[in-house]
């Protein structure tokens, strides 16, 4: 059991995430606007320390196939898309059609429309439809289908491509005692706990939980 502490709700601490905030200069205008109406609406979107890195990662593979779940207004979208060269293609999975209209508004803003396809519905049937090999996935789906979509993953996935899930460590709630007031669903919160003992384990990865922000795993395919 782990004793509870006070960090605003983050497992690292603050003045930690505000020097990292204040090193990261990748941002420009229409991320800081989109993560502006982000928060307004309360939307799930990466924090800009994760986006950074998840730009970082589809460069250090050099990504020109990239496929995401769950778009939502196309935040994270941009981070990566900024990775990819002339004639790369992000994939990007949205199940509500509004926020995937805001997303494509969002892309064509970034001037990255011509790399970027949005595609509106249920991502497991989706997943079964699209043909890889992809460089990198970006899971930030629904959490329940997190463990479903795994396997699907790996096939999709070229060796030596990378499979990044956000949200693992889950503001700290899949440890046992740790979140003395839990604001997640439980199911959420066992559903992730179950994916991150199947990932670590799983024949097709090789895997590293980074605590940064809401915990984000990186799995190399083997």
């Amino acid at each position: 059991m782990y004793n509870s502490i006070a960090v605003m709700g983050l497992l690292v601490p603050d003045a930690v995430e505000r020097y990292l905030s204040s090193l990261n200069r990748q941002g420009d205008a229409v991320l800081q606007d989109i993560a502006r109406v982000g928060g307004e609406r309360d939307l799930p979107l990466v924090d800009a320390e994760v986006g950074a890195l998840l730009r970082v990662l589809a460069t250090a593979v050099g990504a020109k196939r990239i496929l995401e779940i769950g778009t939502a207004i196309g935040y994270s979208g941009i981070w990566l898309a900024g990775a990819l060269p002339a004639g790369g293609m992000l994939f990007t999975m949205e199940f509500d059609e509004d926020r995937a209209r805001q997303a494509r508004d969002n892309f064509a803003t970034a001037g990255l429309s011509d790399r970027v396809t949005v595609i509106v519905g249920d991502a497991q049937r989706m997943l079964a439809k699209i043909a890889g090999p992809f460089d990198l996935i970006f899971q930030d789906g629904d959490k329940k289908m997190y463990e479903p979509m795994l396997d699907r993953f790996a096939a999709l996935l070229r060796p030596g491509g990378l499979l990044v899930t956000d949200n693992v460590l889950w503001n700290g709630e899949v440890i046992p005692g740790f979140a003395q007031k839990p604001q997640h669903p439980a199911a959420d919160t066992r559903a992730i706990a179950e994916y991150n003992e199947r990932l670590n384990n799983h024949p097709a990865f090789l895997t590293s939980i980074v605590p940064l922000r809401d915990g984000v795993a990186i799995s190399v395919r083997r």
